[in-house]
C-alpha cells in the first residue's frame, strides 16, 4: 500500500526540523539530531524485524495479535502507541504470576493494592491502558520477616517483571519493604508528551539499573551466560560479570544464591543438595533452599533470578560483591 499524504507529510516535516535544527544550533546540534533520528529508526525497524519473524514463525491458528502482544520488544511498542490487546491490569497480573515461584522461595506473595495515574488520584480496578504517570500500589505478604537484603531482592525482581510487561508504569511502591535512596532518573519514551519531564521510568530488560543500597550502587540484569540446571537436585555455579553465583533447581523452581557460605566463607559449588536444604561441603552448615537461604546460623544472600521460555536473568545489586571484596 502506497504512503498516505499525511505519512509523506510527517517525513518532510522531520526533515524540516532537522534542518531547523540545523540553522538554530549550528552544526553539532544538527549531528545530534541526525543522530537521534537514526537511533529511533533502528529501534522501530528492529521492532519491525521481529514482527516479520514473530509472524513467519507461527503455527496455523496463532493468534496474531497475542503473539505479538506477548513479545517483550513488540509488546512494549504496541503500549507506547496504545495498540496493546491487553490492559494495562491484565499485563501486570501477568509479570506478577511470573515472579510468584521466586516469592515462593521467601515464604511470601503479592497481590496489586491499586492503579493510580497522574490525572487521576484514585486507585481503582478499572481498564486504565494506554495511562500516563501511572503508579503500581503492591502489598508484599510473608516477606522474609527479618531479612531485609532477601525483602529488597523481592523487590527487584517484581519491579524488573512489571517494566517487562507494563512498560508504562513509571513507579511500583511495595508495601512491606523499606525505602531505600532515591533511583536515579531515566529519559522516559512515551505515547504522548509528558505533563513531568522529570517522570522515572521503570528499568528495561538487558539494561535496567536502579539504585542499590548505597544509593550509586547500581542493580543491573544479566542473562546467564551458561545453561542453568537442568534436572531437580542439581545445582551449579557459574560467573556473572564477575560474581560466582550458585544456581539449584528443585521441584517447579529454579534459585540463584551468591557462591559463599556465611559461617565459613567457603564455596559452595561441591555442596550437598538434600531435598531442600543446601549443606556446605566445608562446615557443613545447612540451608533452606526454598526459603530465601535460611538456616540455624547464618543466612544465604539470595539473587533476584527471572525464568522464562528457557532464558534465565539474574540481578546483581550492589551489595553482592565478589567473594573476598
Amino acid at each position: 500500500m502506497a504512503a498516505t499524504a499525511k505519512e509523506q507529510q510527517a517525513g518532510e516535516h522531520i526533515a524540516a526540523l532537522l534542518d531547523e535544527l540545523g540553522r538554530s544550533m549550528g552544526p553539532a546540534g544538527r549531528d545530534l539530531a541526525d543522530e537521534l533520528v537514526r537511533s529511533i529508526v533502528e529501534f522501530y525497524g528492529t521492532g519491525l524485524a521481529r514482527v516479520v519473524e514473530l509472524l513467519g514463525d507461527a503455527p496455523d491458528g496463532t493468534d496474531p495479535l497475542d503473539l505479538l502482544g506477548g513479545d517483550e520488544l513488540v509488546g512494549g511498542l504496541l503500549v507506547l502507541h496504545d495498540l496493546h490487546p491487553e490492559d494495562t491490569m491484565t499485563r501486570v497480573g501477568r509479570a506478577l504470576d511470573e515472579v510468584r515461584p521466586y516469592l515462593g522461595s521467601h515464604a511470601g506473595d503479592v497481590e496489586i493494592a491499586g492503579i493510580e495515574s497522574a490525572a487521576d488520584d484514585r486507585a481503582d480496578g478499572a481498564d486504565v491502558g494506554g495511562a500516563e504517570g501511572m503508579t503500581l500500589r503492591l502489598r508484599l505478604r510473608g516477606s522474609c520477616d527479618g531479612c531485609p537484603s532477601s525483602a529488597q531482592t523481592v523487590r527487584w525482581t517484581i519491579e524488573e517483571a512489571v517494566a517487562r510487561r507494563a512498560p508504562e508504569i513509571e513507579r511500583v511502591e511495595v508495601e512491606g519493604v523499606t525505602e531505600e535512596e532515591p533511583q536515579p532518573k531515566l529519559l522516559q519514551i512515551r505515547s504522548r508528551p509528558p505533563d513531568d519531564t522529570t517522570a522515572v521510568e521503570a528499568p528495561s530488560p538487558g539494561s535496567a539499573t536502579s539504585a542499590g543500597p548505597a544509593g550509586d550502587a547500581p542493580v543491573q540484569w544479566h542473562p546467564l551466560p551458561a545453561p542453568p540446571p537442568s534436572a531437580d537436585g542439581q545445582s551449579v555455579v557459574h560467573e556473572v560479570a564477575g560474581t560466582p553465583l550458585l544456581l539449584v533447581r528443585l521441584p517447579g523452581n529454579l534459585y540463584a544464591y551468591r557462591d559463599h557460605c556465611p559461617l565459613c566463607a567457603g564455596r559452595l559449588g561441591d555442596a550437598v543438595v538434600d531435598g531442600d536444604v543446601l549443606r556446605c561441603p566445608d562446615c557443613a552448615a545447612q540451608y533452606d533452599i526454598r526459603r530465601a537461604g535460611r538456616g540455624e546460623r547464618g543466612h544465604l544472600e539470595p539473587v533476584p533470578l527471572l525464568e522464562e521460555n528457557g532464558s534465565v536473568r539474574v540481578a546483581l545489586p550492589g551489595v553482592l560483591l565478589p567473594a573476598g571484596s
